[in-house]
């Protein structure tokens, strides 16, 4: 089966939430995306140092109310560069599915753990990071422009472009909550 139809099936079988982010991972490949090398980037160790030139990273586990996932911290960069790239230089560790290893994200920072119970409206739920996320229960990637409205990344990690002056948001929702990141 090609990818393309993997992509159709899976958006097909998941709810508006979960479809959101299985089409962000059956955009184009990285193959055919252009390529922009980044120049020289590095972490700073604190967002609050000022405001932040390069990309500002944020991780937010929102519904989950995992602290130790929770990050913000801005990354030098001055041209475009990947959220895969950003991610790894804010010492943001993501980790994809077996089936959507760069694609998707199912934990970040080790967060939800394989052993953790996830609490939402059908009952209990332990992510195993095989397929997809369940549609009531995953990470949803964000972008905001310099001046704009927080916006679902419409790439996966592997190819989503992110600019001096933008962020960056991984956020965990829960049965539609929170539906969006913080302003």
């Amino acid at each position: 089966m090609t990818f393309s139809k993997i992509c159709t099936a899976a958006a097909s079988s998941f709810a508006a939430a979960g479809l959101l982010i299985t089409l962000a991972a059956c955009s184009t490949p990285a193959a055919t995306q252009p390529s922009t090398a980044p120049s020289a980037t590095s972490a700073s160790s604190s967002a609050d140092a000022g405001p932040c030139t390069g990309v500002k990273v944020i991780v937010d586990s929102g519904a989950l109310k995992q602290a130790a996932a929770d990050k913000t911290v801005c990354v030098a960069v001055d041209a475009p560069t990947t959220a895969a790239k950003v991610l790894d230089e804010a010492k943001v560790k993501t980790e994809g599915t077996k089936q959507y290893p760069t694609e998707l994200v199912c934990r970040v920072n080790g967060v939800p753990a394989a052993d953790f119970d996830i609490t939402h409206k059908g009952g209990t739920y332990r992510e195993e990071c095989d397929k997809m996320p369940a549609g009531f229960a995953y990470w949803s990637i964000w972008v905001k422009p310099a001046a704009g409205d927080w916006a679902y990344a419409q790439e996966g990690l592997a190819t989503q472009q992110v600019k001096p002056g933008e962020s960056l948001e991984l956020l965990y929702t829960i049965d539609g909550a929170p539906a969006a990141p913080k302003a």
